[in-house]
């Protein structure tokens, strides 16, 4: 069995461009720097996560469209801030020219700005939700996306680049940095899709926290093996920043070690569902042994 990753990728991909070009023509270059951010590439890991969730009680994919596109775009506006030169002023994203180089700095703020409160106009616009699944799906990309998730982590990176941090620090921040949003997809994946019995909440859960650190663990690894060509973006980037990494902590070989030891909690976590779980089982695998 395989996940056809690029027939999700072209579906979420033609939804938000259907989004964007909706906005209407107040401002054109505005409009072209979040089209140009949202649509630049990726793999979709998090839209992907709300589909495949949802295709466990057999949710049908246009319900879960605004959802998906809704934690994409926080995604997207979260690396055009990402690559800022007062954050890690990075010039290269995903094979092409970051968003303040292609644009300018004062656009890519603007754009990240928009493409944020887009993702939170799509979610409460969403038809088909009871009044309390809405709530509770705005409620988690919020706290996902802001001060208890993916901005105190990245905040925790600023403050520790230069600095040691023990690996229990490491994981902590990572959890929120990468971990908080791939954990939302899953958890508004869920409410989409009604299923609310606590026991299939908690496997669901524990399998988001394993997969979103492992994301994060091979972005690692990958950083230190991987080509600049490959990645997309420049190899070494964290060493030139002084980054804390699992590789810089613990050694490539049990930073890889790492990788595949939180991809059996995934699984273990999956086999306490009673549904055919055997996608998200593959993302698991795809997220560990991904080369870019």
């Amino acid at each position: 069995m395989q996940i056809s990753m690029d027939s999700y990728r072209s579906h979420i991909d033609c939804y938000l461009l259907a989004q964007l070009e909706e906005l209407g023509e107040q401002s054109p270059r505005l409009r072209d720097a979040m089209r140009y951010s949202l649509l630049l590439g990726g793999k979709r890991i998090r839209p992907l996560l709300v589909y495949l969730v949802g295709e466990l009680v057999e949710a049908p994919m246009a319900r879960l469209d605004p959802v998906a596109a809704s934690i994409e775009a926080i995604h997207a506006y979260s690396l055009v801030h990402d690559d800022l030169p007062a954050m890690d002023n990075d010039s290269l994203r995903r094979g092409q020219a970051t968003c303040h180089i292609a644009f300018d700095e004062a656009t890519a703020i603007l754009a990240g700005d928009a493409l944020q409160t887009l993702a939170f106009t799509l979610l409460s616009s969403a038809s088909g939700f009871n009044p309390k699944a809405q709530l509770s799906m705005l409620k988690e990309l919020s706290i996902a996306a802001g001060y208890q998730g993916m901005c105190a982590g990245q905040a925790i990176d600023i403050d520790a680049t230069g600095q040691t941090q023990t690996l229990a620090e490491l994981e902590a921040m990572h959890r929120l940095k990468t971990g908080a949003l791939i954990q939302a997809a899953v958890k508004l994946g869920a409410i989409a899709s009604g299923i609310d019995h606590p026991d299939e909440q908690n496997a669901l859960a524990r399998y988001a926290q394993a997969i979103g650190l492992a994301f994060q663990v091979r972005d690692d690894v990958l950083d230190i093996i991987a080509d600049t060509q490959t990645l997309g973006k420049p190899q070494g980037s964290d060493v030139q920043h002084r980054k804390n990494t699992y590789p810089s902590l613990l050694g490539l070989e049990q930073a890889q070690h790492k990788c595949h030891t939180l991809r059996l909690e995934a699984l273990h976590a999956l086999d306490a569902l009673p549904y055919n779980t055997d996608k998200l089982a593959l993302l698991a695998d795809y997220i560990v042994k991904r080369d870019k």
